[in-house]
């Protein structure tokens, strides 16, 4: 156990929730340090429904909430995964003061000078359509509903996200992920939620992983390069899942970002 407890905030990617971090989450404990992972609106056991969740806002607003309860005095160490990223980020423009890092894993992850939707397009220009496989693109309503959701098929969670885990991690993940909003479409293509004063003014650390076939390590590296980190980490023979593929690994990782940042 270190000098130091640090408080490890670990947030979601899509389709997923909470539940994803449960083999990570008494590993850090173990370590002596709190880990607060809770399920973000209309994810996990959460009970809004996915048509009442349009903007970014409305899909990070439990992890925001939180965040308000965090005395001022007190800073945390901000762990986002996958589309989770987009959420940290926004937890970082309304609460910079209260964040000592924020680690993006494998995650996508904004600057402060496009539109926000940067580089979840640039992402779709590195990912050809085939690979999405039998992921489904689901109107909110019906057909003329402008709100799209995402859910991600058997197949394309065997082969792109959790390759290298276990089959009941996959059969875990088969039985608890929900749709989850397309939020890039329409809420963020036209708005600037993320400032250099205040989201730029984080220390940011990236985690590769390097076995990736969702977020591809060249994009992840892209990302890296359109708006350069603090520190960059590698995870060696880990999918998208690290959390779950090789969470002793990623343990071992995020506490030598917190002794290094905290």
């Amino acid at each position: 156990m270190g000098d130091q407890q640090n408080h490890f905030v670990l947030v979601h990617g899509a389709c997923h929730g909470a539940w994803c971090w449960f083999k990570l989450k008494p590993l850090l404990e173990a370590a002596g340090h709190r880990v607060s992972a809770f399920d973000l609106s209309a994810s996990g056991t959460d009970t809004k429904v996915i048509q009442h969740v349009t903007t970014l806002s409305e899909y990070t607003k439990p992890l925001l909430e939180f965040m308000a309860t965090i005395p001022s005095e007190e800073q945390v160490v901000l762990v986002g995964h996958s589309f989770g990223g987009m959420s940290i980020s926004l937890a970082m423009e309304k609460f910079p003061e209260k964040v000592a890092v924020a680690v993006f894993l494998t995650a996508f992850m904004p600057d402060s000078e496009h539109n926000s939707s940067y580089v979840l397009d640039q992402s779709n220009q590195f990912t050809p359509e085939e690979n999405w496989m039998d992921t489904q693109f689901l109107p909110y309503n019906d057909e003329t509903d402008p709100e799209i959701s995402v859910l991600f098929g058997p197949k394309l969670l065997s082969s792109k996200l959790y390759q290298l885990c276990s089959d009941q991690d996959l059969e875990l993940a088969k039985t608890l992920i929900r749709p989850s909003p397309l939020l890039h479409r329409k809420d963020l293509k036209n708005k600037k939620h993320f400032t250099k004063q205040r989201f730029g003014s984080v220390r940011r650390v990236y985690i590769i992983c390097n076995e990736d076939a969702m977020i591809k390590p060249e994009f992840q590296r892209w990302m890296i390069d359109n708006n350069p980190v603090d520190d960059v980490k590698e995870l060696k023979h880990v999918d998208h899942m690290p959390m779950l593929c090789d969470p002793k690994e990623l343990s071992v990782c995020l506490l030598d970002i917190a002794a290094q940042f905290a």
